[in-house]
C-alpha cells in the first residue's frame, strides 16, 4: 500500500511540473473548482496508463503524450499543435529524468547489499531527486519564457525562489549518499516521507509566490488605469476649457468687428489703428499657441506648453499637420501626457537651463515623436531598461514609461531612450 502511495505521489509531482510547464506558454482557461477537476481527471488518467500499460513502453508513451496534450489544451489557452508539441517535449524531459535515475542508482551502488524493500525506498529517493531537478529546470524555463507578470519578480527574488529546489536537491542527495547505512525499512520510509514533504513544500512555495506576483500585477494594472484616467481627465478638461474660450473669443470677435465697422463709418482712422494694434497684441497672448489640426494633440500640447511656460521652462517644438493621424485618442493621450509630464517634472528640478525640445510630425508613412529635456537626477536602469528616475513621483514615472512602451509595441513601433550630458532623450517611430 505504501509503495502504491509513493507511485501515485511521484505521478502527482510529474503532473504539477507539467501544469507549471504548460502555464509558462499560455493563459489558464478556468479558475476555481473546474481547475481542480481537470487536475484530478488528468492524475487519474496518467495513473491508469502507468499501471495498465506498465509492460508496453511504446503504447504507454504514446497514450501519455495524447492524454497530456488533450487535458492541457483544456486547461491552457494554446493551439492544438502547440499543446501536442509541448506534450512531446515534456515527455522527453521525463524520459531523460528516468535515465538519470538509473545513472544515480548505478553511481551510488544502491543495488548492492540492500534488501528488495530497502532498494525500493532508495529508488524512490532517486526518483524524487530527479523530480526536483525537473522542477528546477522548469522554473528556469518559466523565468526565460514566462508570462509578463513574472517579469515583476526581480532577479534576487528569483534566486530566493530557486534556493528551495536547490536546497531540496542537496538534502535528498545527502540522504542517498548515506542510504547504505540505513538498516531498517522504517528508517528508509521515514527518509522517503521527509523527501516527499520537502518536494511538496517546493510546490506550495512556488504557488504562494506566484499568487503574490499575480496580485501585485493586478495592483499594478489598477495603478496604470488610474494614471491613464488621470491623463484623460486632464485632456478632456483642457478640451472643455478650450471650447469655452473659443465661444468667448467668438463673441468678442463679433463685438470687435462691430467696433471696427463703427470706427470706419466715422472715419476715425487714428483710433482704428490704435484699436487694431491693441487687438493684435492680445491675439499674441492667446492660449492656443500650437495648432496641428488635431483636437486631441492640440489640447495636450497647448496645456503642457502653458504649464511649462508658467514654470520657467523653455518649450521648443516642431509639429506639422496631424489631421490624418490614425492613432486612437487614448493612445495619443498615453504617449504625450506621460512624455511631457516626465519632461516637465525633470526640468523643474534643474536650477537653470530648463529646456524641453519636442517633435511630433507625420511624414513618409511614419509618425515621429521625440522629446529631449534637461534633467538633474539619477536615471535607474534594470536589465538594460529604465525602471524609474529619482523624482518626487518615482512610481508614476516608472509606470508612465512602461505605458508608453506598451503603446508603442501595440502599433509595432520602435523607440530609443538615451541620457547623455544631463539630457534625457526619448524618440519614437510608429508606422502611420
Amino acid at each position: 500500500m505504501f509503495e502504491l502511495m509513493q507511485s501515485v505521489l511521484l505521478i502527482f509531482i510529474e503532473i504539477m511540473c507539467c501544469k507549471i510547464f504548460y502555464e509558462t506558454f499560455g493563459k489558464v482557461r478556468y479558475k476555481g473548482w473546474i481547475n481542480v477537476i481537470q487536475f484530478i481527471l488528468l492524475l487519474g488518467s496518467v495513473c491508469l496508463l502507468a499501471f495498465g500499460f506498465s509492460e508496453n513502453f511504446v503504447i504507454r508513451q504514446i497514450a501519455n503524450i495524447l492524454t497530456l496534450s488533450a487535458f492541457m489544451l483544456w486547461h491552457v489557452k494554446i493551439s492544438l499543435k502547440k499543446s501536442f508539441a509541448l506534450a512531446v517535449l515534456f515527455d522527453a524531459f521525463l524520459l531523460a529524468m528516468d535515465y538519470l535515475v538509473y545513472l544515480i542508482i548505478d553511481w551510488l551502488a544502491l543495488d548492492s547489499n540492500l534488501s528488495e524493500q530497502l532498494y525500493g525506498s532508495g529508488a524512490v529517493l532517486a526518483y524524487l531527486l530527479v523530480k526536483v531537478i525537473l522542477f528546477f529546470f522548469i522554473l528556469v524555463i518559466r523565468k526565460q519564457f514566462g508570462k509578463k507578470s513574472i517579469e515583476m519578480m526581480l532577479d534576487t527574488e528569483w534566486l530566493r525562489l530557486l534556493f528551495f529546489p536547490v536546497f531540496t536537491i542537496a538534502v535528498i542527495y545527502a540522504m542517498l549518499s548515506v542510504f547504505e547505512h540505513v538498516q531498517t525499512v522504517e528508517q528508509a520510509n521515514l527518509l522517503a516521507v521527509i523527501a516527499f514533504g520537502m518536494v511538496g513544500m517546493n510546490i506550495v512555495v512556488f504557488y504562494l509566490i506566484n499568487d503574490i506576483v499575480e496580485r501585485e500585477m493586478k495592483l499594478h494594472e489598477n495603478k496604470v488605469f488610474q494614471i491613464q484616467a488621470k491623463n484623460q481627465l486632464e485632456m478632456y478638461k483642457s478640451i472643455s476649457e478650450n471650447f469655452d474660450n473659443q465661444k468667448r473669443k467668438t463673441h468678442e470677435y463679433k463685438n470687435q468687428i462691430s467696433c471696427i465697422e463703427s470706427l470706419l463709418e466715422k472715419k476715425q482712422y487714428s483710433k482704428l489703428e490704435e484699436y487694431v494694434k491693441k487687438i493684435y497684441g492680445s491675439m499674441n497672448n492667446e492660449p492656443d499657441a500650437i495648432n496641428t489640426n488635431n483636437v486631441i494633440v492640440n489640447a495636450i500640447l497647448n496645456t503642457k506648453y502653458h504649464e511649462a511656460e508658467e514654470k520657467g521652462i523653455v518649450f521648443v517644438f516642431r509639429v506639422n499637420d496631424l489631421s490624418e493621424l490614425k492613432m486612437k485618442d487614448e493612445d495619443v493621450v498615453t504617449i504625450l501626457s506621460n512624455l511631457l509630464n516626465n519632461a516637465i517634472e525633470a526640468c523643474e528640478l534643474c536650477e537653470n537651463n530648463k529646456v524641453i525640445k519636442f517633435k511630433f510630425i507625420q511624414e513618409d508613412d511614419m509618425i515621429i515623436i521625440a522629446v529631449k529635456n534637461t534633467f538633474n537626477y539619477d536615471v535607474i536602469y534594470e536589465n538594460g531598461e529604465i525602471k524609474s528616475t529619482k523624482t518626487s513621483s518615482v512610481d508614476e514615472h516608472g509606470v508612465g514609461i512602461k505605458n508608453i512602451i506598451k503603446t508603442i509595441e501595440k502599433y509595432a513601433g520602435s523607440y530609443v531612450i538615451e541620457d547623455k550630458n544631463k539630457e534625457f532623450f526619448f524618440s519614437i517611430i510608429i508606422p502611420a
